[in-house]
């Protein structure tokens, strides 16, 4: 139904005769990168329902020595993020990129097949979130610079709920897998490589080279906050006829920090990654108070993602209806109320349900939220590069803290460790709710105004 709404933001053009034509809701480079995402989530999404047991059960890994490999998983990847987004927008070219980190990642998939101990499969890992960096900074930046900015919400809605279509398939698809081979792991690690190189040739097929922008109107301030028109700031040209594009160097990329929204976006993001919980360490979690059976374990992903799915569209639109700073605020709520419901409810039957439902809708305002109010406060011609920068500091920030937890609950046990990332959240959003205070008419996060 929200892709044949035609009544979103942004979604009337004039027309020649003085009238108005309606626009596409939704762009199809949108449609056909969602369903990149959606097939490469079910290959990734199969190995991560299955990891956190197979490392730990498995392996024998600790719950510290798990900690600093979940850590590595996402920190490599933030790393990377930074150099997928600069390259990008300096060869103008986001699918070639895109391209690189989704092929990365198919061929590390059969690789797991090989590594049967700590150091291999950590080296593997690492390579597959390098993968993933590369990737996601580029892929948000053809989406953003596919939609007009008064549809940014509902656009990374779009493709989040495709995306998260495709995490759902992923649980469910090692689940039976487990069930019916022999050897379930190595059978999950195959099957898992097929699916991620057929992503890869959707990518190739139908995902267009470029995506100019789309009504994009008056642009983002540049570093040096002076606005330009969104065709100059994607080309490089002043808007007086060369089409030459300009080379993103360096020096220009790093200037982007001058832009205050996009520091306070970068600095919240960080801040707020700091006390998130990674969803391996959620699910164990639910598994060490509930007494879940191992057997069951590949399922807990798809009770986040089926809120996630329901979810990801409206709150995208409601982002671009009410303001994202709220959306954003009221998710890392809701996800302090989970970790609530873990510490202090009672062991009822419903316990799983409610922490999953949850933890699926704190992705559904919070996942495309964020990207959708950075591609509002970088220039289009260094989306990739903006949107790579607050990417990388939340990645980085979720690394440090899955390193603490699992350090905190190899010292303390996991009821303590996890109160200490509760009372924590609880503290950063305040600060959060604080620096992110709207200025807009559109309520777009950013800190206090210019001077």
């Amino acid at each position: 139904m929200y892709l044949a709404d035609r009544s979103a933001p942004g979604g009337t053009e004039g027309a020649p005769g003085g009238g108005t034509v309606r626009s596409r809701a939704v762009a199809p480079a949108v449609l056909a990168l969602g369903t990149v995402s959606l097939v490469t989530d079910v290959s990734s999404e199969m190995v991560s329902a299955v990891l956190p047991l197979y490392l730990v059960a498995g392996l024998g890994l600790s719950p510290l020595g798990f900690g600093a490999l979940d850590g590595l998983y996402n920190g490599v990847s933030a790393l990377v993020q930074l150099l997928g987004g600069h390259l990008a927008d300096r060869i103008r070219n986001h699918k070639l990129i895109a391209g690189v980190g989704y092929g990365l990642s198919a061929l590390c998939k059969p690789l797991l097949l090989l590594a049967h101990t700590l150091g291999p499969v950590g080296v593997v890992l690492a390579l597959e979130r390098t993968g993933k960096g590369l990737r996601t900074a580029p892929r948000d930046a053809l989406i953003s610079l596919s939609t007009p900015p008064k549809a940014q919400g509902r656009a990374f809605g779009v493709h989040r709920a495709m995306d998260t279509t495709g995490a759902l398939l992923g649980p469910l698809a090692a689940f039976l897998i487990l069930g019916a081979a022999v050897d379930g792991y190595d059978a999950v690690f195959g099957v898992s490589g097929c699916v991620a190189a057929l992503g890869v040739v959707v990518l190739v097929l139908f995902v267009p080279s470029g995506a100019a922008p789309t009504g994009l109107g008056r642009n983002a301030p540049g570093p040096g906050g002076a606005g330009t028109s969104g065709a100059a700031a994607v080309t490089g040209t002043s808007g007086t006829g060369s089409a030459k594009p300009a080379a993103v160097g360096l020096r220009e990329a790093v200037a982007l920090l001058r832009l205050p929204r996009l520091r306070a976006l970068a600095a919240c993001a960080a801040l707020l990654g700091l006390t998130t919980v990674s969803d391996a360490f959620l699910y164990l979690l639910l598994q060490d108070r509930t007494g879940i059976g191992e057997r069951w374990f590949p399922l807990l992903p798809l009770g986040t993602a089926a809120v996630f799915l329901l979810l990801a569209v409206p709150a995208g639109v409601l982002a671009d209806r009410i303001g994202r700073r709220a959306v954003f605020l009221t998710g890392h709520a809701l996800l302090l109320a989970g970790y609530g419901l873990l510490l202090w409810a009672p062991a009822w039957p419903a316990l799983p349900f409610l922490v999953l439902a949850l933890h699926g809708t704190f992705y559904a305002a919070t996942d495309g939220v964020l990207p959708a109010a950075v591609g509002a406060a970088v220039p289009a011609r260094l989306r990739a590069t903006g949107l790579a920068v607050v990417g990388t500091g939340q990645a980085l920030a979720r690394f440090g803290c899955s390193v603490a937890l699992g350090g905190a609950w190899t010292l303390w046990g996991p009821g303590p460790a996890l109160a200490a990332a509760a009372a924590g959240l609880c503290c950063c959003a305040a600060v959060a709710g604080f620096v992110l205070r709207p200025t807009g008419p559109d309520g777009v996060p950013a800190p206090a105004r210019r001077s």
